[in-house]
């Protein structure tokens, strides 16, 4: 009887641990996680479009457990002179804080710092500013990206 007990709660043992097992990668993030994060955070305008369809619609990309907070363009202006650096800011800081998370942060900062300038450049050039009000802005996306280089 005691054996009989004792085979019928190792059974049951290994049937909790299995099933325990099965059920921990549903919890986990998606393999391609890494990928995800790297397409979304290049120089390219069409990763930064990508990147902002997605932060637009998060919960589609909820299994992937990034980290979307931001505070924009931290202690400086988020539209110095009113050019619109937030989102550029927004998605400096997915980068900066998904690849602190993911312990990859120092092989990927000259990258999103470059990343960040680029998306401070083409607002500059997608407003239709007149030459000196470009001008303005491209000294101000040149400023914000050297601090960040910096300091980021």
């Amino acid at each position: 009887m005691i054996r009989r007990m004792s085979a019928i709660l190792a059974i049951s043992a290994a049937t909790l641990l299995v099933w325990a097992g099965a059920a921990a990668p549903a919890s986990a993030a998606p393999a391609d996680k890494s990928h995800v994060l790297s397409s979304w955070t290049q120089t390219s305008a069409s990763s930064y479009n990508t990147f902002i369809s997605a932060r637009n619609n998060q919960g589609s990309w909820s299994t992937y457990d990034f980290n979307w907070s931001t505070d924009y363009c931290s202690s400086s202006p988020d539209n110095p002179l009113g050019f619109p650096f937030n989102l550029s800011c927004a998605r400096h800081d997915f980068g900066y804080r998904n690849y602190k998370a993911a312990g990859q942060f120092s092989a990927n900062k000259p990258r999103l710092d470059s990343m960040f300038h680029e998306d401070l450049q083409r607002v500059c050039g997608s407003h239709g500013y007149s030459t000196s009000k470009k001008a303005t802005c491209n000294s101000l996306a040149w400023t914000y990206y050297k601090t960040v280089k910096q300091f980021g």
